[in-house]
């Protein structure tokens, strides 16, 4: 569904990706890791059209999305449902008005309408009856759910995740890791997830590419990682499995 070809962006003197390249098979869950710094959130905002790269290709359904108009660019980015690190909810609005909200700035759907999509995309996430309930009421689990459902409201072919098991216990990563499967698996979605949490990454990826100082030094599947021969990712995902 998406490809990136020697992707280079520089700010200033930073040169933040050095020919990057990257693949995301349709329908499967795509993991970049790699530490902060690395280029991995600048290649994500790249993909969805938030960064324009100084060279290099970005192909999207087939379609080299470097090309884009700001008009085109707006319809690309409704092909992405994004979630962010901390749910990023509106602490004003009601969970029901948190998830309708991209119904009601890009649709013309009746109140009816919305709130029958709304409660649905609740009921598959497991949030019935919080529809009146406000951020604050909700445990952490729960603001990443309803984040989940508010991204794929308008049905999305593509997830995008935000670092989504930073500063979490384990219990709740687990948790959060079952929520992308579950996504993936319900409604047979392509997923991305940027991460620097190597269990987490080996739990819910289909592929796993790892970055490091701006170019993706190894691609493979999880079970595979651990036999990479370079030697950042070895030191990379040596302490996590020396602790297995």
């Amino acid at each position: 569904m998406i490809r990136v070809v020697n992707l280079h962006k520089r700010f200033g003197a930073n040169h933040v990706l050095r020919g990057a390249n990257l693949h995301v098979r349709r329908g499967k869950t795509r993991v970049i890791l790699g530490l902060s710094g690395s280029g991995k959130t600048v290649l994500m905002k790249h993909v969805i059209g938030l960064l324009k790269p100084d060279s290099g290709e970005i192909f999207v359904d087939g379609e080299d999305i470097t090309k884009y108009d700001e008009h085109q660019m707006v319809k690309l980015r409704n092909i992405f449902g994004m979630v962010f690190q901390h749910a990023a909810l509106f602490d004003s609005m009601s969970v029901s008005d948190n998830v309708a909200f991209p119904l009601v700035e890009h649709t013309r759907l009746s109140k009816k309408e919305i709130q029958k999509r709304v409660d649905a995309k609740l009921e598959l996430f497991d949030l019935a009856g919080t529809q009146k309930l406000f951020p604050s009421e909700l445990s952490g689990g729960m603001r990443k759910r309803v984040g989940l459902a508010r991204a794929v409201i308008l049905d999305p072919p593509c997830i995008l995740y935000d670092e989504p098991t930073t500063g979490l216990d384990p219990i709740m990563t687990e948790n959060v890791d079952q929520m992308i499967k579950d996504a993936a698996e319900r409604l047979k979605v392509t997923s991305l997830v940027i991460s620097h949490d190597v269990g987490s990454a080996l739990n819910i990826g289909d592929d796993i590419a790892v970055i490091n100082d701006g170019e993706i030094v190894e691609d493979c599947a999880p079970q595979e990682i651990k036999h990479s021969k370079h030697p950042f990712v070895q030191k990379f995902i040596g302490t996590w499995f020396g602790k297995q």
